[in-house]
């Protein structure tokens, strides 16, 4: 930038030698030099304020840079801050899915207890009500044998104390002692 300025200072410089040696004089004339020097002045003050203006802006940009730099890291730390929230609710929210698996795998086997729970209980019932039937059935079978012998015993204990008929036994067990062939048919009808 300055460079540019040392350019234009030599142009402006060159030019006014240029108007003056046109305007018909051969040399310089004090009021050339005096025009000169103001206009050198002129140049170094125009200079300086382009420096100071030059400065500033530099300045300025320097500050901005560094401004933005900071809103950069700021921005930076903001995304770490929320990379590390999200992280930790994603943390979160993975605990909370294995909680949430943990009560379904606990809920699965209660259920599974409850379930072979009522099966044992379905097989006791059956059982107990197996266990009745046969028990039931079977003393049905003994109280009808017991009572049909029984009957049976007292039917023919009553023939034959009331009738005639236990004499007709005896009379007939008396001849089966003398004839051996009718002895055999009373045995295999239970008489003898």
């Amino acid at each position: 930038m300055k460079n540019v300025l040392l350019s234009f200072m030599f142009v402006l410089l060159f030019l006014a030698l240029e108007i003056s040696c046109f305007g018909g004089q051969t040399g310089f004339t004090q009021e050339d030099r005096e025009r000169l020097v103001r206009l050198e002045t002129t140049l170094k003050v125009f200079m300086e304020q382009v420096d100071k203006r030059f400065e500033q802006v530099d300045k300025r940009i320097s500050e901005l840079r560094e401004d933005m730099n900071k809103r950069f890291e700021q921005m930076d730390k903001r995304f770490i801050e929320l990379r590390e929230d999200m992280n930790k609710r994603f943390e979160q929210v993975d605990k909370r899915f294995e909680q949430v698996d943990k009560r379904f795998e606990e809920m699965r086997e209660d259920m599974n207890k409850r379930f072979e729970e009522m099966i044992n209980f379905l097989w006791m019932l059956v059982g107990i009500f197996t266990t009745l039937t046969a028990v039931v059935i079977g003393f049905a079978y003994w109280d009808r044998r017991t009572i049909i012998r029984k009957a049976r015993d007292e039917a023919i204990e009553t023939i034959e104390r009331e009738g005639r008929l236990k004499e007709f036994i005896k009379a007939l067990r008396a001849y089966a002692s003398e004839d051996e062939k009718f002895a055999t048919v009373l045995r295999s009808f239970g008489l003898l």
